[in-house]
């Protein structure tokens, strides 16, 4: 059993490289066909496929009766979007981070600090998902209202690893094939994952906050980790900014309507905060206009190991 828990593991892991490589690619070829910018379409199409693992798993939780496991799922993900999905590939490739993305970045805190408000109500029930949905419903209408802009503005910059010449049939068959195997590459590396620590005796909590949001980050770490290499930052970037905004305004509002999900008091303590404290290292960066190098990639792993193994302490 073991060994086909370890099997599903890997095959998962392969099909979210092939996966987000291929979104990746479709992604870049939409934006120059449509004359929208690489961000704005990281931001939406690239941004709601690999937040799908999100998802399907919060909502399961949620009908399980598992509502801690969902909001870890969210939470967690959201501060290893920041602190792994951006470390990690800074150690290949510096992660080009531009002012460009101040805008999207304000929305995704306030978006952020939205949530902490309505944690401190103790659940996200039906009024709080009323209200993390209307402020997606706000944040998709801007993006749109931004990308006919630009569409109907100057020609964007030529995208790095574009083919112009590529069929739209091609583009809708990349893109297509990302969206719909991220998250299945992610459900198959979940599952094994959770069999394996549920045969280790590690508690659900711990399973939410580490194996499931690890795992569910990982079409973002694919994705980010195929834009660094592809050179193409605005992917990378509006990537995860996009995804912590669909994971806590969009996932947690359908989650919130499919059934109330009770703040652990853990979350309260710890985790919201690391979430928010990654977000605002975010900010540095893009304040700074700096890409993130590979010292810096470390820093953000070994601070993400910390957490890790904070939550391990607490959970022990």
């Amino acid at each position: 059993m073991l060994l086909l828990d370890l099997g599903l593991v890997a095959a998962g892991l392969i099909v979210l490289l092939v996966a987000g490589d291929l979104l990746v690619r479709g992604a870049v070829n939409l934006a120059l066909r449509a004359g929208v910018p690489a961000l704005m379409v990281g931001m939406t199409v690239v941004a709601f496929g690999t937040s799908a693992p999100e998802l399907l798993v919060s909502v399961q939780a949620v009908l399980a009766g598992a509502g801690g496991l969902a909001l870890g799922n969210v939470v967690g993900s959201n501060s290893a979007n920041i602190l792994l999905v951006l470390g990690a590939p800074a150690l290949i490739a510096a992660v080009a981070v531009g002012r460009d993305v101040t805008r999207d970045y304000l929305i995704m805190m306030a978006v952020s600090a939205l949530f902490a408000l309505l944690a401190f109500t103790g659940v996200i029930g039906r009024w709080q998902a009323a209200v993390l949905l209307g402020a997606f419903a706000l944040f998709m209408a801007d993006s749109f209202r931004r990308a006919r802009h630009a569409r109907n503005g100057p020609k964007p910059e030529e995208l790095e690893g574009a083919d112009p010449a590529l069929p739209p049939l091609r583009i809708a068959i990349f893109t297509a094939l990302g969206i719909i195997g991220l998250p299945l590459g992610a459900q198959m590396l979940v599952t094994g994952s959770v069999n394996i620590a549920e045969g280790l005796g590690v508690s659900d909590l711990i399973i939410g906050l580490t194996i499931v949001a690890i795992g569910t980050s990982l079409p973002e770490l694919a994705t980010t980790l195929m834009a660094a290499i592809r050179r193409e930052g605005g992917v990378a970037l509006g990537n995860i900014i996009g995804s912590n905004l669909f994971n806590l305004a969009f996932i947690l509002g359908i989650a919130g309507l499919v059934g109330p999900m009770a703040i652990p008091a853990q979350m309260m303590a710890l985790d919201i905060w690391v979430m928010l404290a990654a977000s605002m290292a975010l900010g540095l960066f893009i304040w700074a206009a700096r890409p993130i190098s590979r010292i810096w990639g470390m820093v953000l792993l070994l601070a993400y190991a910390g957490y890790i193994w904070a939550i391990i302490l607490i959970g022990v």
